[in-house]
């Protein structure tokens, strides 16, 4: 059986599609969200499709570097993004927001990028930089992909409080 190569996690948070939209897309805040995120800068603010970014990482003591563009800017329903490392491809982020109840259902998505002409260099680096061999990187993004979720309705709850 070959490697995932996808995952999807969502959670459904007690604010209106919009709201939560905003949240996820001012990525300079998403360091608040995400346990590897630690900082993004963006290149030209405001952050709309097409912006181009760089974003610091940390996991335990591996600390590592991503550039990226928005691929998909929607409010209240998509907010998708690609990494990538010294010009390889890595991995295409997304959320989306759905009207669920009162509430809004935030799917999270991830889709490996490590594909094709460079796919062994960009693994290693991942291994090197990131700590996080292909092997594992399923279970790693889950757990952050979980965090990041619980973070961002717990943020959602603090401010309509």
């Amino acid at each position: 059986m070959g490697r995932q190569r996808s995952l999807e996690e969502s959670v459904v948070v007690d604010a209106a599609p919009e709201v939560v939209y905003r949240l996820v897309a001012n990525l300079p805040d998403m360091g608040r969200w995400s346990p590897e995120c630690r900082r993004v800068w963006v290149v030209r603010p405001p952050v709309r499709t097409g912006s181009r970014f760089v974003g610091f990482n940390r996991r335990g003591p591996f600390v590592w570097f991503t550039t990226g563009r928005v691929t998909a800017a929607r409010e209240g329903e998509e907010f998708t993004f690609d990494v990538g490392v010294f010009g390889l491809p890595i991995a295409r982020w997304g959320y989306r927001f759905a009207a669920e109840g009162t509430g809004t259902r935030v799917t999270e998505t991830w889709q490996d990028l490590r594909t094709g002409r460079g796919s062994r260099l960009a693994d290693v680096l991942g291994t090197v930089f990131a700590g996080t061999t292909p092997e594992r990187r399923i279970a790693v993004n889950r757990h952050g992909m979980r965090t990041t979720l619980a973070r961002i309705a717990t943020a959602v709850t603090v401010s309509s409080a």
